[in-house]
């Protein structure tokens, strides 16, 4: 039986920040089950595509639609092995969701493999599941994770920072580092 992901996401959850880890995750032959509150099977998902574009910030455009493949009130926390939290301005809202912040706490008690991007530590933050650890995120939140009690580390945008259960990454180039990290953390080798 294949290892099943819990991956949460809301409207305007950034683009490639669901839709990369999730056919990355499947690629690999994992289960990934995405749920949003108030959503249920086959409701649809508004994405954004943030892009630095010369502001101080980034610059939002309207993504595509992300079909839901299971209904939020669904979820057995016991069948998943690990927790995949997107990023976007997705979480500044979910994460007022109290489920959203029970079912992330499941996964630090339990102790299984959690990979959070970009804003998606917004729900960690919110969790309070960072006190203690040493991660990163999308520089403007690093004032959250140290209300927290977390330790913010700032590093390239291509990496990511990998602390007992927990891999960030500040931002969708660090695809590439958090699913390699991820895929540690689940067991899981890829030989070329």
């Amino acid at each position: 039986m294949s290892k099943r992901i819990l991956m949460l996401a809301g409207d305007f959850v950034e683009d490639y920040e669901i839709m990369v880890p999730y056919q990355a995750l499947l690629s690999v032959g994992l289960q990934v089950d995405v749920v949003c509150p108030d959503k249920k099977k086959g409701d649809s998902i508004a994405t954004a595509i943030h892009d630095f574009v010369g502001f101080q910030t980034y610059a939002e455009l309207r993504g595509h639609n992300f079909v839901i493949n299971k209904s939020f009130d669904d979820v057995n926390l016991s069948d998943y092995d690990g927790l995949y939290v997107c990023g976007g301005r997705a979480p500044e809202y979910i994460r007022l969701n109290q489920k959203v912040l029970d079912y992330t706490r499941h996964f630090f008690e339990e102790n299984k493999p959690v990979a959070a991007i970009c804003h998606g530590i917004q729900i960690l933050t919110a969790a309070n599941v960072v006190k203690g650890k040493t991660l990163t995120a999308y520089p403007a939140v690093g004032p959250e994770i140290t209300l927290a009690g977390g330790t913010y580390k700032e590093i390239p945008v291509d990496q990511a920072i990998t602390e007992h259960n927990l891999t960030t990454s500040p931002a969708w180039p660090g695809h590439p580092a958090i699913l390699k990290e991820f895929y540690k953390l689940l067991g899981i080798s890829i030989h070329g």
